[in-house]
């Protein structure tokens, strides 16, 4: 598709031309009210205090609300398109800004909420972040606005895919019942498309036609005498006649393919598909901005409110309209401890390990109870199990062995999770900072092919004082006492950092 516009300078000084449409072109078609048949004078003013010295038509302020304008004639103009639909586009427009108070526009993350989501504690808008893992990204909702502004504590921090899961399974229940109506409206959406296509195809076709016109009247308007200009503008009229041939033909071909009325397995297709909303939300073809859009049309804003560093999350649906939707959800933490039923779940592994079960056996116990890991799954590992026995001090499990491939553990050796436990850190941590090389040691070559770690007093009172310090220390970028950037070789260990 190409848009028409007058030469302003040149030799073809207000002639039409057809050219590709750009960017601002469009932005400015989409904000200017005379393609909705209004006109409008006043849309600028100029602002005395952004006056440029020696700039005539500098400091003027643009795209005035409608309500500021001095003179609004509705009608006065040819219309394109309605008034109604003239304000829909400026109020898409404003809501797509990348503003605090914007919703924002729809991207291809996979977080589906964006910009729909408050806080519960300080009714701020919740950011979206997206970190990469086995899976490929993972989204997470954080409240930073008064963290980066204020330097206060984030106010809660969650994860993307339980929240979206709930409100998707909320706005497709909603849906099913209006899915006839959906079928005969996106018939309705599909015919017209087509029919929209086809028409701006004859207006290609029609502007073909006349490109061949003009060009057989300035060929039959030359003097025979000017042999070289008549030879010219037979050419020119030849390669007129061949474009429309051309795109004749191209018609032909795509009338052939989509024909402008949908044919009877289309529309059944179409029926097909709106009778199973879940499939067509799921389909391929359906991208994460279509879904977004769909989520947008249906939902005003999602307020939640985490319990805590616990599991335990409510959240409130404001739907289109005002109607509102409350639920209690429970979403993924990443220590064990921050679960809301974690005494519960210690006094019974206590229980079950007093009776002389074994871990598989209590990992079975507590599923069939109810219990759930902070990851939400609904087994726990015997692993899990082990070490959560042994962190309990209900048995003296494998950190009590001290016998490795070279003889027994000596001075200022630990395992792992002795180490862990002692510094009061999750193993997790303490393994990633074994992994940087920020701590040493060193892995056993006897089953159960554990970790030991090297480590005397004053390392691990190192270590302990590097686990108080706040999350995210060890990746800001500060400058040393010296001036050197942190990222320098000597900063690298932790222990340089601050």
């Amino acid at each position: 598709m190409q848009i028409g516009m007058r030469e302003r300078s040149g030799p073809g000084k207000g002639e039409v031309i057809w050219r590709a449409p750009h960017q601002q072109g469009l932005i400015n078609m989409l904000r200017n009210p005379a393609y909705a048949g209004i006109y409008a004078y006043g849309r600028s003013r100029t602002d005395p205090s952004r006056r440029l010295p020696g700039r005539e038509h500098s400091g003027r302020v643009r795209r005035l609300e409608a309500g500021q304008w001095l003179v609004r004639i509705e009608g006065a103009l040819p219309a394109y398109i309605s008034v109604e639909q003239y304000e829909r586009n400026q109020a898409r427009l404003a809501a797509n800004r990348a503003r605090a108070e914007s919703l924002g526009a729809p991207r291809e993350g996979p977080a589906l909420l964006g910009g729909l989501v408050a806080c519960g504690i300080c009714g701020q808008r919740l950011q979206v972040s997206y970190e990469a893992s086995g899976r490929g990204l993972t989204g997470r909702y954080c409240c930073l606005r008064r963290h980066h502004t204020y330097g206060e504590p984030r106010c809660q921090q969650m994860a993307a895919r339980f929240l979206d899961d709930h409100v998707v399974a909320q706005v497709l229940s909603a849906l099913a019942p209006a899915a006839l109506e959906l079928s005969v409206t996106a018939a309705g959406q599909a015919g017209a498309r087509r029919a929209e296509v086809d028409r701006i195809w004859r207006q290609r076709l029609e502007r073909a036609d006349f490109a061949c016109d003009r060009a057989r009247r300035q060929y039959q308007l030359a003097e025979p005498e000017n042999r070289l200009v008549a030879r010219q503008l037979e050419r020119e009229w030849e390669a007129a006649l061949a474009e429309r041939a051309h795109l004749g033909e191209e018609y032909e071909r795509y009338q052939r393919a989509r024909p402008a009325r949908l044919s009877p397995a289309e529309l059944a297709a179409i029926r097909a598909l709106a009778s199973d909303i879940p499939a067509l939300w799921a389909a391929p073809a359906t991208t994460v901005a279509d879904r977004k859009r769909l989520l947008r049309a249906v939902i005003e804003s999602v307020q939640v409110t985490a319990d805590g560093a616990t599991e335990r999350v409510h959240a409130t649906v404001t739907w289109a309209g005002g109607h509102q939707t409350r639920a209690a959800l429970t979403r993924p933490v990443a220590r064990i401890d921050q679960l809301s039923y974690y005494p519960a779940l210690t006094e019974r592994i206590r229980t079950l390990a007093g009776e002389g079960l074994d871990s598989a056996a209590i990992a079975g116990q507590l599923a069939a109870e109810g219990f759930r890991t902070p990851r939400l799954h609904d087994r726990f590992h015997p692993g899990e199990i082990q070490q959560l026995i042994r962190r309990l001090g209900l048995r003296p499990g494998l950190d009590h062995d001290h016998r490795t491939d070279q003889g027994s553990l000596g001075p200022g050796q630990w395992w792992l999770a002795t180490l862990a436990r002692e510094i009061g850190m999750p193993v997790a941590t303490l393994f990633g900072w074994l992994k940087r090389g920020w701590i040493t040691g060193r892995q056993d070559t006897r089953p159960p092919y554990r970790w030991i770690i090297t480590a005397d007093h004053a390392e691990v009172e190192r270590l302990r004082a590097l686990h108080q310090l706040p999350p995210g220390y060890h990746n800001r970028r500060r400058w040393t006492d010296d001036g050197t950037p942190i990222g320098t070789p000597k900063d690298k260990e932790p222990g340089n950092h601050g």
